[in-house]
């Protein structure tokens, strides 16, 4: 992002004629931006305020990217202001603040008591319970979908670290002043104490809030871990973490505009290979093997074939053909990858349980489980030494571990590896993360071999439900809970549900997967048998 105001003022500018700003708001920020403060601006009836927790709600990048400049100066005049004030609040203090919530958004609320909730965007409050109350009543008489919350904030200063989450009272700086208004910080984070019904009102609801922070022994050991991982500057961390967390359109959005920008064959390397995951990790099989290329194609201008560097990128190209149904490809690279890591890494380095983890899961689509359970073990065993208990990455090896077992008929072994890593996955990761829709459709499949065909349903509706919203419609991760949700009913003798779910299985497959793949011939033959049951 340039720091210089004047250019980003007139890259905003641009934007916002695009965006059909009127002339006159973008005319007044020009002239005036200097002579007001940025919570002035943040807080006037303009443009800025909604273009920019837009942009922060929905990570809408072209946005944030142009926005960016006045950010950093709403963040820093927040610092300054909370160390002239600090001595003015109590160590414990509360503070209110209404909203009205979607049904969806209320119920992944409700899901949340006793985990943790990040605000987005800048976080306006008050000291007045009355404040936050007249706002939500409000917005409940404009529409009455709305559930109403009033959440009831406890701020207590020696669970947080004021330098990572400002705070100040911003009364005498606003375009608005109103009584005792306390802004946040953006993605300050609050630990969810308890959610009840108000006795005056059904969809009012009183949420009570603590505030914490990296010294959160549950948050700290996680977000020092993923920091590690989440490297780069400013929007390659950006890119990262929206990879991280599953928002995967607004990464290729970033990653696009940084590609046209790039001046270097090190960054142009760089956004190959993180489109090269993102494209994987949409199913976009073919897509990702060319980027990776790309990426090969620029490091082996300067680097030998078996540079510890690209031991990874390997790994990647290794993950795609096993996903394609190319098994004997995706060994060769996988081993490419262990080769360079035996000779380059510590035995207890995390990176090289990544490599064991992924032969077992070729050895595991080959169906030869003995291998692939004795690499499974290699990898988490390292896992288990190296990292958090509840780090995302252990989740992954407690699943497949889980899947093992079922391909061996061991079923309450799998289901007990199954239920460690939806355990982390419910505390690490947002609701709609494709991670959790994959615990659920694995413990379905344990129902479904066990007979318990009822509770296979559920937890296979529960996944297709994150597959729906979380995945392209294309994707061949939604074939497979369309395929499992029609063998269960094949199973419960309901055929022409079963024929439905089938064949959307099958269209999908055949749209995302080569024609040769195996998937495609086991859902023919699926469909074969249900139609003479018909």
């Amino acid at each position: 992002i340039n720091d210089d105001d004047a250019k980003s003022i007139k890259a905003l500018e641009i934007y916002c004629k695009k965006k059909e700003i009127p002339d006159t708001e973008i005319n007044e920020l020009k002239r005036k931006y200097h002579q007001k403060s940025p919570i002035w601006w943040y807080t006037c009836e303009m443009f800025l305020y909604g273009m920019l927790n837009w942009g922060l709600r929905s990570l809408d990048m072209e946005a944030m990217s142009k926005l960016g400049f006045f950010i950093r100066s709403l963040n820093l005049q927040l610092k300054q202001l909370h160390q002239k004030q600090s001595a003015k609040f109590k160590k414990s203090f509360t503070v209110y603040r209404g909203q009205g919530m979607s049904e969806e958004d209320f119920q992944n609320l409700l899901g949340s008591k006793g985990g943790l909730l990040s605000f987005n965007n800048f976080l306006s409050t008050s000291m007045e319970r009355k404040v936050g109350m007249e706002f939500v009543e409000r917005t409940m008489k404009k529409n009455e979908d709305i559930v109403g919350a009033i959440f009831i904030m406890t701020i207590d200063q020696s669970k947080i670290s004021t330098s990572n989450t400002p705070f100040a009272m911003i009364d005498e700086h606003s375009a608005i002043p109103s009584e005792q208004e306390i802004l946040f910080t953006m993605h300050t984070v609050f630990r969810v104490v308890e959610i009840k019904q108000t006795a005056k009102n059904n969809r009012l609801w009183e949420v009570q809030l603590t505030i914490t922070d990296e010294n959160d022994p549950q948050l700290s050991t996680l977000t020092n871990r993923i920091k590690q991982e989440i490297d780069g500057r400013g929007w390659h961390r950006m890119g990262k973490l929206m990879l991280k967390v599953g928002h995967f359109d607004q990464a290729e959005e970033l990653y696009n505009e940084l590609l046209v920008n790039a001046s270097t064959d090190s960054d142009r390397a760089f956004i190959y290979h993180q489109l090269g995951i993102l494209k994987y990790q949409q199913g976009k099989y073919p897509e990702a093997a060319k980027f990776y290329e790309k990426y090969l194609e620029i490091k082996r201008k300067t680097l030998p074939e078996n540079d510890a560097s690209l031991a990874a990128t390997y790994g990647s190209i290794g993950l795609v053909y096993k996903n394609m149904g190319e098994y004997s490809k995706a060994l060769e690279y996988f081993k490419k990858t262990i080769k360079i890591k035996e000779k380059s890494l510590s035995p207890t380095d995390p990176a090289l349980a990544t490599s064991y983890n992924n032969i077992g899961l070729v050895y595991d689509s080959m169906g030869e489980y003995s291998k692939a359970l004795e690499s499974y073990e290699k990898s988490n065993k390292i896992w288990e030494i190296s990292l958090p208990a509840n780090h995302p990455l252990l989740a992954t090896s407690y699943n497949n571990i889980g899947l093992v077992y079922n391909n061996m008929g061991e079923y309450s072994k799998a289901l007990e590896f199954y239920e460690k890593s939806l355990k982390i996955r419910e505390i690490s990761l947002p609701p709609n993360h494709p991670n959790l829709a994959q615990s659920y459709n694995n413990i379905g499949a344990v129902y479904k071999n066990m007979g318990e065909y009822s509770k296979a349903l559920e937890f296979y509706e529960k996944s297709l439900k994150i597959k729906e919203i979380s995945l392209p419609a294309n994707h061949p991760d939604l074939a497979t809970s369309y395929n499992n949700i029609g063998l269960v009913y094949n199973n419960m003798d309901e055929y022409s549900k079963a024929f439905s779910y089938l064949e959307k299985a099958l269209s999908i497959y055949r749209n995302s997967l080569p024609l040769t793949h195996h998937y495609i011939k086991e859902v023919m033959n699926d469909i074969d048998r249900v139609k003479k049951k018909l």
